[in-house]
């Protein structure tokens, strides 16, 4: 199932994806959350009641040309972050393979949805993208064994982790938070993929072009730490809730490493894509 938080005249929608239709999730049963965390949170029964809306025939729709996508998940209570969690991408900076997955995070007012535009920031110069596979939670956990860890795992979407390489890097003590997490910082979507139609995370293509022009291309096999070892982990530090949403790591292309560098200009587009979650912003 895909689904989305929609924009329209009638305000933003929970939605399911049926061929070029998307189903009024809060029309076509009352008793369906209003939003996608809401359905999270109610566990697997709302899920299916999500699902027999998607196969009848008669369930309202959105009008198509009303809709723009908002963030999958635009109220997470956590956006947890990974960086240098691809072997190509530590080896394109010149840092060792990390024994520990490196942890920042992001706040909610980076979220943005696709289509949406990404603002540069009058204070950085260098402004960089990363395309990246994102987790949504969606069974809540503390402690969770690393074999029990994609239980956990509500869907996935593309994400795009913006990042204000002179901010980052080279403020005193190096601002990993304070680098990634500027205003619209956080592109995701359009979709949540859920994890019934990703049987396995470790294998997907990743990509992302700039202007048409590809510039990352790899295979979340080539992470270093796995989606289940990560969501185990990270439930060592804090509870994982439903909603959560956990960046799991760039490959290598990023526009620093190039010779000469590349970063982002007003009117460059950047397109994301994962199987069933492309995004453009």
């Amino acid at each position: 199932m895909r689904l989305a938080t929609l924009r329209t005249a009638r305000g933003p929608r929970l939605a399911a994806q049926r061929g070029e239709e998307w189903i009024d999730l809060n029309l076509a049963n009352l008793d369906i959350p209003a939003t996608l965390r809401g359905l999270l949170n109610a566990g697997d029964g709302a899920l299916m009641a999500a699902r027999r809306a998607v196969d009848d025939p008669k369930a309202p729709t959105v009008e198509t040309g009303t809709i723009r996508f908002l963030a999958p998940m635009p109220d997470p209570q956590k956006i947890v972050c990974l960086g240098l969690n691809y072997r190509d991408h530590a080896a394109e900076g010149g840092v060792p393979i990390p024994k520990d997955p490196v942890l920042f995070s992001k706040y909610a007012t980076a979220l943005i949805g696709h289509g949406e535009a990404i603002v540069l920031p009058p204070v950085s110069k260098e402004v960089d993208y990363e395309a990246e596979l994102v987790v949504v939670i969606g069974k809540r956990g503390r402690d969770i064994a690393p074999e029990a860890g994609l239980e956990h795992v509500a869907g996935y979407t593309i994400g795009h982790d913006v990042s204000a390489r002179d901010w980052q890097l080279t403020k005193d003590g190096r601002q990993w938070m304070a680098g990634k997490t500027f205003d619209t910082f956080a592109p995701t979507g359009p979709v949540l993929v859920t994890a019934d139609e990703v049987p396995d995370p470790q294998a997907l293509p990743i990509r992302l072009r700039l202007n048409g022009q590809t510039m990352q291309e790899s295979n979340t096999r080539e992470m270093i730490f796995p989606v289940a070892f990560v969501v185990a982990y990270l439930s060592q530090i804090f509870t994982l809730e439903p909603g959560d949403l956990i960046f799991t790591g760039t490959p290598s292309g990023v526009g620093m490493s190039r010779k000469p560098p590349v970063f982002l200009k007003a009117g460059d587009v950047v397109e994301g894509s994962t199987p069933g979650a492309s995004g453009t912003v």
